[in-house]
């Protein structure tokens, strides 16, 4: 009879402890950042009502990717793919008081049945901000600044990633009134648009041909040339230029401008799938050639709240992935060297076991992080798994060292050694740990 598979479900992922160092350093950092700005942490049920995500998030999403069943009171739920809509819900509940504007955060997990490929899998971990309550384009130039700066937080700087951003009045204006096209046709052209760069030329231009009808292609055809010519709201098609939608997003790239953004960029092609997206929408863009490729984006969805039976309230929010946070470290080398969490390792010498546990405890009640060897094994097997541990400090404990109260301290990483009294080896430690901080300080910096 074979055995069970030690594999993991198919697209969802293992985190031993070395993979967890990653996580937890990424997502410190973005808790750090996200806080500095004064947005409070939230999270909500991971089973919803599977006609939360029917409402608006588009039926691609609630037909294809969610993990949904019917529970025993014979009510269809659904596995959160996404936290938008559960956010949303939440205002509208206590919409009366709830303090506007609202800032707020989850660092969740969640799950989507699709393909799995790299950076993208079926369980996966994401950070949502949100901000509740401000028209104009100040909440969209806040949020952006935001992504960059928790970019600029790991050690990129801005030739690492573009932004890129559009607007779904823009998208709607071009559509209807430069394309010509009706609800149908655009919201079929917007998901073609979205799938543009993930599909060969000849495949977009004959999907365009079948939205448009024979008898328009060919001079729709032609002004989509034009629309994919444009690199900048000055080369858009007067038409659309001269729009109102235009004006909104010129607001946001001064805004952008006077918070220092200098790597943002207009796209008219950038659509993004979701459905409930009203405004800006914007996405970070890694340049690394060897992961040429969306990291993370966001948008304006004024109407989510509404759908609850609540007086409508705007928002904007974005939802950077782990996945491809790592990928985006990893691609530019930004990923600091992790070790153990636990600071010291004591390797227990014969007949000091109950000193050494004793010793442990006073080592814990000063704040230390110790683990002590309780295997009996020769020294170099107990000393082999601290390094192996990458536990930086190894400790050595035996009948003459507690008697004299005086202890060799082995570091790991050079094989240095020196004996210390119990209070210098608890400051050693603790020096350490306020040197590490003082780091991680550095990196956090947000000017």
């Amino acid at each position: 009879m074979a055995g069970l598979s030690a594999e993991p479900y198919k697209g969802t992922r293992d985190f031993y402890p070395e993979d967890m160092r990653i996580r937890d350093y990424i997502f410190s950092t973005w808790r750090h950042v996200v806080e500095s700005y004064g947005y409070e942490a939230y999270d909500a049920p991971l089973l919803e009502p599977l006609d939360v995500y029917a409402a608006k998030s588009g039926q691609e999403l609630v037909n294809e990717q969610t993990y949904q069943f019917t529970d025993r009171g014979d009510r269809r739920v659904a596995i959160r793919p996404e936290l938008t809509p559960s956010v949303s819900r939440m205002i509208a509940r206590k919409r009366q008081e709830v303090a506007f504007p609202a800032r707020w955060y989850n660092i969740g997990q969640f799950m989507r049945y699709e393909r799995p490929q790299r950076g993208r899998e079926r369980e996966f971990w994401q950070l949502n901000v949100d901000i509740f309550g401000v028209n104009g384009s100040k909440p969209e130039a806040e949020i952006i600044t935001l992504g960059s700066q928790i970019l600029q937080s790991f050690g990129a700087d801005e030739k690492m990633y573009v932004i890129r951003i559009n607007n779904r009045k823009v998208i709607n204006f071009m559509m209807a009134h430069y394309l010509g096209l009706d609800t149908v046709q655009a919201q079929l052209m917007i998901k073609l648009f979205d799938r543009k760069g993930k599909i060969p030329h000849e495949a977009f231009r004959d999907q365009a041909i079948e939205i448009f009808g024979d008898a328009a292609a060919s001079d729709g055809l032609k002004k989509i040339a034009e629309l994919l010519a444009a690199k900048s709201m000055a080369d858009l098609p007067e038409s659309i230029r001269d729009s109102d939608a235009v004006r909104e997003v010129q607001d946001l790239f001064t805004l952008l401008e006077q918070a220092g953004i200098t790597n943002a960029r207009f796209d008219i092609t950038l659509m993004r799938g979701l459905d409930y997206y009203t405004g800006t929408v914007f996405e970070f863009f890694d340049t690394h050639p060897e992961n040429n490729r969306s990291l993370f984006g966001g948008g304006r969805y004024d109407g989510l709240v509404g759908l609850f039976g609540a007086e409508p309230v705007s928002a904007v929010g974005m939802a950077p992935g782990y996945s491809m946070t790592e990928l985006f470290l990893t691609a530019h080398n930004l990923l600091p060297v992790m070790n153990s969490s636990t600071e010291l390792y004591m390797v227990v010498l014969p007949d000091a076991d109950e000193g050494a546990a004793t010793l442990a405890k006073e080592l814990r009640q000063q704040g230390v992080k110790v683990e002590v060897d309780i295997t009996e094994r020769k020294v170099d097997k107990q000393l082999k798994t601290a390094i192996k541990k990458q536990i930086p400090y190894v400790i050595f404990v035996g009948e003459s060292e507690l008697k004299s109260k005086v202890y060799p301290l082995k570091s790991t990483a050079d094989g240095s050694e020196e004996k210390l009294s119990f209070e210098r080896l608890v400051s050693k430690i603790l020096d350490r740990r306020t040197r590490s901080h003082a780091a991680d300080d550095d990196v956090f910096d947000i000017g």
